[in-house]
């Protein structure tokens, strides 16, 4: 089956024809250098940018594709979570393009899609496994008993672990997109330098909590300004870094042992961290866990990983119609 998916949920413009699970074009337009000027990206101009670009990099997916509108036999478009300006363009487009053309209409979760960027290129990968899914706005550990059927684990109880990089890599004087630049300049973690706290949760024990972590950084950012001292910048970037990924990976583990798997799936944005990638590598080595990472190229948000999603959703039974609207927050285990 033929799908045309499109991916509108922040600030990059994509859309991709999937074939089962097979790439057989990706285009998107990125919006980074314009949400750089402002730290971060700015809901109305990601909204307005989605609305001019999308249908230049719709008939750029099917000219790559070597394909017809006519040669398209479904449309899958990410419906939530999300920017909710955003999600709009792609669902109002995805809705129209459907009902022109009298093929089934798939909603796709966003997060959901992050998982599936492990299948694309990794055919052996099937449910049942534990997935990390870690990124700007979402941090949850989730058992995947199958491609559509989710059960949380754990969860961030306030910000997630790519909004503590952003924001502390923001309040260092770092570009956007803060973390991925964080990342990039950090060097060695120096604990009794940088003594940065490890937040604490009283609720479920594979819960996070960044908040904490993310207030400490600017602290210390703040009152080294105010003292006119100057601090270690890639030094600090190590320490975060570290702290994040050590609850990221703690968690993880140990829910893994806990529930008896043997496979882990990273995905989402910061599945692109180095740190995380190389310990958690190193942590199911150790412990005779089978490890799936997304190649780097499908972690950013991309139609690709909707497309490779939405198979499974239409088989499921998983399909709308024009009522359907867009939706900010959802969680990862909804039922359709």
């Amino acid at each position: 089956m033929k799908i045309l998916s499109i991916e509108t949920s922040c600030d990059e413009t994509s859309v991709a024809i999937v074939e089962d699970r097979t790439v057989l074009s990706n285009v998107t337009s990125t919006q980074i250098e314009e949400h750089k000027i402002y730290g971060g990206v700015v809901p109305e101009i990601a909204s307005r940018r989605h609305t001019e670009a999308i249908s230049q990099v719709c008939a750029e997916a099917l000219k790559q594709a070597g394909l017809a509108y006519s040669d398209i036999e479904a449309v899958a478009v990410t419906f939530a979570p999300g920017l909710i300006g955003a999600l709009l363009v792609g669902v109002n487009f995805a809705k129209g393009l459907a009902l022109s053309l009298d093929v089934p209409l798939i909603p796709v979760h966003h997060l959901r899609s992050h998982i599936a960027a492990n299948y694309i290129d990794t055919p052996d990968l099937k449910p049942p496994f534990l997935c990390l899914l870690v990124s700007g706005g979402n941090t949850v550990i989730a058992e995947v008993a199958d491609y559509t059927s989710f059960k949380i684990i754990g969860g961030t109880l306030d910000d997630a672990a790519g909004e503590c990089l952003d924001k502390a890599a923001r309040c260092m004087g770092l570009n956007y997109p803060g973390g991925v630049n964080l990342d990039k300049i950090a060097t060695l973690a120096d604990n009794k330098k940088y003594p940065l706290p490890y937040p604490k949760v009283s609720t479920g024990k594979y819960d996070f909590s960044f908040s904490g972590l993310k207030t400490a950084v600017l602290n210390l950012v703040h009152n080294a300004k105010q003292k006119g001292e100057e601090i270690d910048i890639p030094v600090v970037c190590a320490t975060i870094r570290q702290r994040v990924c050590d609850m990221l990976i703690n968690n993880t583990i140990n829910a893994a042992k806990e529930f008896g798997h043997k496979s882990i799936v990273l995905a989402g944005g910061v599945s692109a961290n180095s740190e995380l990638r190389s310990r958690m590598e190193s942590e199911c080595k150790r412990l005779d866990i089978k490890l799936y990472c997304p190649p780097l190229k499908y972690c950013t948000d991309n139609a690709a990983m909707v497309g490779a999603q939405a198979i499974y959703e239409y088989e499921s039974g998983n399909v709308s119609d024009s009522s359907l609207n867009a939706i900010a927050t959802l969680p990862i285990d909804y039922r359709s």
